[in-house]
């Protein structure tokens, strides 16, 4: 019985990593914030995503600034976890990787909302971030010039989602974590895909603003 315990044990705790990973992303922080500050329910207004712009369309700027940390830190921890508990049981960089996509996943397919949630663009900047500063800083600066000059915070996500895989592989090549991230960009990309076609079709509300009908 005490052979099967090592084999036991490193199929348990990367299920329990990633589990936790998911559950950590799947905290619904706008929905949490609005409540705090007596809001209505960010999926009843605006575009209806539980995100930190929509939060902003109530015009309370406190619980749109709560919603972005709480939300991009829930995947800096997730990330940040794993990374400990990885090295300290000695596993590979494809549980960390795993787990930045749970945690994204988490906050995509919140349990929480019924697999529902946002679109992920918060979250995944705290994944980047605990994966490689470098690389999170890049894409947040990809994100904050193009919604500075376009006003566009669907444009300026898509533009990311494009830059950071790209930085991920340049930084560390084909493995793991780098696959990670493009899978990531890849749900946030579809994610975004209806907000693709009102910036063609010139509906798109932009930054603070309302949505249009």
């Amino acid at each position: 019985m005490s052979s099967s315990l090592p084999m036991y044990s490193s199929l348990l705790f990367p299920v329990a990593m990633l589990t936790a990973a998911y559950l950590i992303g799947s905290i619904p922080f706008a929905v949490v914030s609005s409540r705090l500050f007596g809001l209505a329910d960010p999926r009843s207004y605006g575009s209806g995503n539980p995100g930190a712009t929509n939060v902003l369309r109530s015009g309370n700027k406190m619980a749109a600034l709560l919603t972005l940390l709480g939300d991009a830190g829930k995947g800096w921890l997730a990330v940040f976890l794993a990374q400990m508990l990885s090295a300290r049981l000695g596993l590979g960089s494809g549980v960390i990787a795993l787990a930045a996509v749970a945690a994204f996943l988490g906050h995509v397919f919140s349990v929480f909302l019924g697999f529902k949630g946002g679109k992920g663009v918060a979250t995944a900047a705290g994944v980047l971030l605990a994966l490689d500063p470098a690389l999170g800083l890049i894409a947040l600066g990809t994100w904050l010039g193009v919604a500075f000059v376009f006003r566009y915070s669907s444009l300026a996500a898509l533009v990311a989602a494009v830059v950071a895989p790209l930085t991920a592989f340049m930084i560390w090549g084909a493995n793991l974590q780098a696959v990670g991230v493009g899978v990531i960009a890849m749900i946030l990309i579809g994610k975004h895909w209806p907000n693709l076609q009102r910036l063609m079709a010139g509906t798109e509300p932009k930054i603070g603003g309302k949505k249009k009908a």
